[in-house]
């Protein structure tokens, strides 16, 4: 049973289930700045469907590259996206079935919960929940076989909706929707090129086509850095939607990633890329967070 239980704790990074209802609800918190009108039991409600929508995305990754996964020559990120080191698919720990099964349950109560929020909210939220999963199988089917980098620019655009889907519990489509968007979706280019960078050796055995093996590892340091750039200009216009505390707290976020990239430069190594991974994933949080307190306060 304990084996079991650590399978699927490996399945759903359950390390990392913190941070999806935090990041969905900094979307929620700005709908609720700028059409007023606090709901907790929407709040709840927003946290749970963020919550059950990405770890039903998680699950689908790994059922759509289960049989590619077997192919892994080494397990460093193995190690840093799952608390007890394992694929469990591929080891066999969890059957495809059965992890077919957990993602049918879990879209279905993420289904469920966005179908008690209010029309045309509802509609809105689910519409990118299901993009989200077809664009994600898309992504993992995509990468296999490209000259260019299609999948990697259309597939994260799942996780670039996924702030806005927590605006839309509540708000409409409008500019500050918009802006976030924007600002997002470098930093989520800049993230898959950093995961690419140091998972080279299992793309290549593999057979993928990531940004690494398109492009080499200096070609990666340049997309990490160049969409970090991006990152950078896109948080002029957003940042206007926004007060003081999340100033502050992108400053501080844009001084680590900056720190990150140039450390990056430095050492030249996949090492050095997932000494700096934690680094992007807090700045993330710090965002979240800092858009959350800007409202509260």
């Amino acid at each position: 049973m304990t084996k079991t239980l650590k399978a699927y704790f490996d399945l759903l990074r359950v390390h990392f289930l913190p941070a999806w209802p935090l990041i969905f609800c900094s979307g929620l918190m700005l709908a609720f700045a700028n059409y007023g009108d606090f709901s907790l039991s929407l709040t709840i409600k927003a946290a749970l469907i963020g919550l059950f929508g990405f770890e039903a995305g998680f699950v689908l990754n790994d059922y759509v590259d289960r049989n590619r996964d077997r192919l892994d020559v080494e397990n460093t990120l193995t190690k840093y996206w799952r608390p007890f080191k394992s694929r469990p698919i591929p080891s066999g720990k969890i059957s495809s079935r059965n992890a077919l099964l957990l993602f049918i349950l879990l879209a279905g109560i993420t289904s469920t919960l966005i179908f008690t929020l209010p029309y045309p909210n509802s509609l809105y939220v689910f519409a990118i929940m299901l993009y989200s999963y077809g664009v994600e199988a898309f992504y993992q089917v995509k990468k296999r076989n490209q000259k260019y980098p299609i999948a990697q620019l259309l597939g994260r655009t799942d996780f670039t909706l996924f702030p806005a889907a927590g605006y839309l519990c509540y708000g409409q489509p409008d500019t500050t929707m918009l802006l976030y968007i924007v600002f997002f979706y470098p930093w989520t280019m800049a993230h898959l090129g950093l995961n690419d960078f140091i998972d080279l050796k299992n793309d290549l055995a593999r057979g993928m086509k990531s940004i690494t093996v398109l492009y080499g590892e200096k070609g990666t340091m340049y997309w990490i850095t160049g969409f970090t750039v991006l990152h950078f200009l896109a948080a002029a216009f957003f940042l206007r939607e926004l007060g003081n505390i999340a100033l502050y707290g992108f400053l501080m976020g844009f001084v680590l990633l900056a720190g990150s990239n140039l450390y990056l430069w430095k050492e030249k190594s996949p090492a050095a890329g997932l000494k700096v991974l934690p680094i992007f994933h807090g700045v993330l949080i710090i965002y979240a967070v800092s858009i959350i307190l800007d409202y509260i306060y």
